[in-house]
């Protein structure tokens, strides 16, 4: 045993099997973690490294030669769909984002909500309902697929609704010849798979591009593969790092982009990589670089994690009176939008009256001791809710009018009952016919 860790486990009732580091009694696993400065490795963020040690690390990291490997390739451009980080600065955590709102004083918090409501009531009334089952999913709604691939109603509704929606506006075509197939289908954070793999067996479609930064070996890309005329591709890359234009198999090739839950700043960048922010936006007419661009369809998500310097459509926010520290209030709030049971669907409430109340309500306290932190923890679970869905909403509609603005036809809809996903705003857009 003076070979091995000296760890002892309870519940496998023996000593730990590792070998123990150097002169401790225990192995790296159970070593105790050093008081130094622990910083993130810069060559990958998902692990960290003893300052005092970082140049030794950065020869040995695991993740050396895959960066290098990949900083190789024509279609990997560090940052480019990072937007301008000169007008965005650092990163915010939620908990920076907290200590803002907690920083306010009731007025501007008030302020901020009268604010929320106003341009919720004047720009987000038309996100309509449209759940879209369409007849071409039929073999995934009557569960006759390969029973190795894995199955979930509530995802496979979610898949469903975004390729009828697609259907709906006219991208993809439920049956017909070779004409109607899809030349290629690009999945924006990919990770299984299953987006494509529903409608590869749903749709005609030739060539599959899968934009995952981690590495899956998994059922549906074994499904794809064996597919008759598809021919599959996996890009092992940051959605902030890629160069569509530059990958070798879409040169001239028409794209469908398709995405589902991409969270928070992930939707800018895609929308970025696949439309040049070098267009015109005075000009309907789309850039050079979207003209391969056939349509895409985005289902949005976790915008607690959005942030300013990614956000696609700054103008938007800035015309609205909505600047930088009330963007990273609203991105907080916007975690509220699941507190509330979704079992109900929300719709039905009087936003703007059931808030009022609660405003006035607050407004007889004792404004001396009364602080912003008591007022949202004494917010009733659906007050917290129906803000985070106004702010989610005008989020969304940045996103929608930049599409617009870049010569796009598009729409933002709620594609799916909130009892399926809370998460449920799809963006759906197509060149101009």
């Amino acid at each position: 045993m003076s070979a091995r860790c000296n760890l002892w486990l309870p519940k496998k009732k023996r000593f730990c099997a590792n070998l123990p580091l150097g002169d401790s009694k225990f192995c790296g696993n159970h070593t105790q973690r050093s008081d130094g400065q622990w910083i993130l490795c810069p060559i990958h963020p998902s692990h960290s490294v003893l300052e005092e040690n970082l140049q030794s690390h950065l020869k040995r990291c695991p993740f050396f030669k895959q960066a290098q490997s990949l900083s190789l390739q024509p279609f990997y451009q560090e940052g480019i769909n990072t937007g301008n980080e000169e007008e965005g600065g650092e990163n915010f955590s939620s908990e920076m984002k907290r200590n803002t709102v907690h920083a306010m004083t009731l007025f501007e918090l008030s302020q901020l909500i009268n604010k929320i409501k106003s341009v919720h009531a004047s720009l987000c009334n038309d996100i309509r309902d449209s759940f879209k089952i369409p007849q071409a999913c039929d073999i995934w709604t009557n569960r006759q697929v390969d029973r190795g691939l894995p199955f979930q109603e509530k995802h496979v509704m979610q898949q469903a609704s975004i390729l009828g929606n697609l259907e709906e506006f006219g991208v993809l075509k439920s049956c017909g010849d070779d004409d109607d197939d899809v030349p290629a289908v690009v999945e924006f954070g990919a990770g299984r798979g299953y987006l494509t793999q529903v409608l590869a067996d749903c749709y005609r479609i030739k060539k599959i591009l899968l934009v995952e930064r981690k590495s899956y070996k998994l059922k549906a890309d074994r499904s794809l593969r064996q597919k008759e005329r598809v021919t599959l591709e996996r890009l092992r890359i940051d959605i902030e790092d890629l160069k569509l234009n530059a990958v070798e198999s879409l040169q001239g090739v028409p794209y469908l982009a398709i995405g589902k839950h991409l969270c928070g700043p992930a939707t800018d960048m895609t929308l970025r990589c696949c439309i040049s922010k070098r267009c015109d936006q005075h000009n309907d007419a789309p850039s050079e670089s979207t003209c391969y661009l056939i349509g895409l369809a985005i289902a949005t998500c976790c915008h607690h994690l959005c942030q300013w310097k990614h956000y696609i459509n700054k103008r938007y926010m800035l015309d609205l009176g909505i600047d930088k520290d009330d963007f990273n209030a609203m991105t907080w709030f916007t975690s509220w939008a699941v507190d509330a049971d979704h079992g109900s669907d929300l719709g039905g409430t009087d936003w703007s009256f059931d808030l009022q109340i609660r405003e006035n309500e607050h407004v007889q306290s004792d404004l001396n001791t009364y602080e912003v932190k008591d007022m949202v923890k004494n917010m009733k679970p659906v007050d917290r809710a129906v803000v985070g869905l106004m702010c989610k909403d005008i989020i969304d509609v940045g996103r929608f009018m930049w599409l617009k603005e870049h010569g796009l036809e598009c729409k933002l809809v709620k594609y799916v009952p909130s009892n399926i996903s809370p998460e449920n705003r799809l963006l759906v857009a197509r060149q101009k016919s």
